[in-house]
């Protein structure tokens, strides 16, 4: 027993000055369990063509260092989560909403990247508000924007952009970002927060669901009957320019339920094509409010 136990501290040391040997001004410069020297590939010339997407997470380490330098340097934080939408819509609506939005918002910003979504919105997790609906306490969900913020910060992001897609994400988006300013004071990133893109007041706000709403009357000559449910026509048809199987389509088809507020949903081209205008005219207006308040020299608007 007593020379195993001095077998294994034996082990413990060599393996630890195997390890500090293989260090130069602290950097490590062979992995120990594989014995090979890993390639820095930071310094690395990215070896292919740039792949076109916004997303970070669909980017290389390459791609993501490459567009920063060439001045990509805002980022969108987006916010969904998950709750009850009625008995057709997942409960990641406000997240595939969320992605249809990021998508459509970078790209006219033009030198923008999104961050991962914050797919889970703050609530009591000891008291679920509906089976699936996991989230956050308010406390986590603050913690875990500051930590993004921060992260995109230190990347060498200068503009971070709060975009709430439901309405519970607005007030803790607010303050991490008034937060953030004040400690970082100018020195490094600017945080946005536009309240306007997650108001479902149907006068108010400059691109939420009420003002969706009011567009999808005027200009697509659509007419919703409320039903009662959680879920719209012009919801739903956002979710398919992304996700057909996110409103349950071809299920609901094949059990004749394919309408919602007295819209149906098919043809399923008509409705992704009344999606896509959706998205483009919600995007048009955020990138106006962000535009707008960023040559104003406003914070949050």
């Amino acid at each position: 027993m007593k020379n195993s136990k001095w077998t294994a501290l034996a082990i413990v040391l060599s393996v630890g000055i195997v390890v500090q040997a293989n260090r130069i001004d602290g950097q490590q410069r062979v992995d120990p369990v594989r014995g090979e020297t890993p390639v820095d590939a930071l310094k690395m010339e990215r070896p292919m063509p740039m792949h076109d997407t916004v997303w970070i997470g669909e980017l290389t380490t390459l791609e993501v260092r490459d567009l920063i330098k060439a001045g990509k340097t805002t980022a969108l934080i987006l916010g969904g989560g998950m709750e009850e939408n009625g008995p057709y819509l997942t409960l990641d609506k406000h997240n595939n909403v969320a992605r249809a939005m990021g998508e459509a918002i970078a790209r006219r910003l033009g030198n923008t990247l999104c961050a991962p979504i914050l797919t889970m919105e703050p609530g009591n997790p000891e008291k679920p508000s509906t089976p699936g609906g996991v989230v956050f306490s308010a406390e986590t969900y603050k913690a875990v924007l500051t930590d993004m913020a921060t992260s995109l910060r230190a990347m060498g992001f200068k503009n971070i952009i709060y975009l709430g897609d439901h309405g519970g994400d607005l007030k803790p988006m607010s303050e991490v970002a008034t937060a953030l300013n004040a400690k970082w004071k100018g020195d490094g990133a600017t945080n946005y927060f536009l309240e306007k893109y997650g108001n479902s007041g149907p006068d108010s706000g400059c691109c939420g669901f009420g003002v969706l709403e009011k567009y999808e009357a005027d200009a697509l000559g659509i007419h919703e009957k409320k039903e009662g449910l959680h879920d719209d026509y012009y919801i739903s048809s956002m979710i398919m320019t992304v996700d057909p199987n996110g409103v349950r389509l071809p299920e609901r088809t094949k059990a004749k339920k394919s309408t919602i507020n007295g819209i149906d949903l098919n043809p399923s081209a008509k409705a992704i094509e009344n999606g896509k205008k959706l998205v483009a005219f919600r995007a048009d207006e955020t990138v106006k409010e962000i535009k707008k308040m960023m040559a104003a020299g406003k914070t949050s608007q």
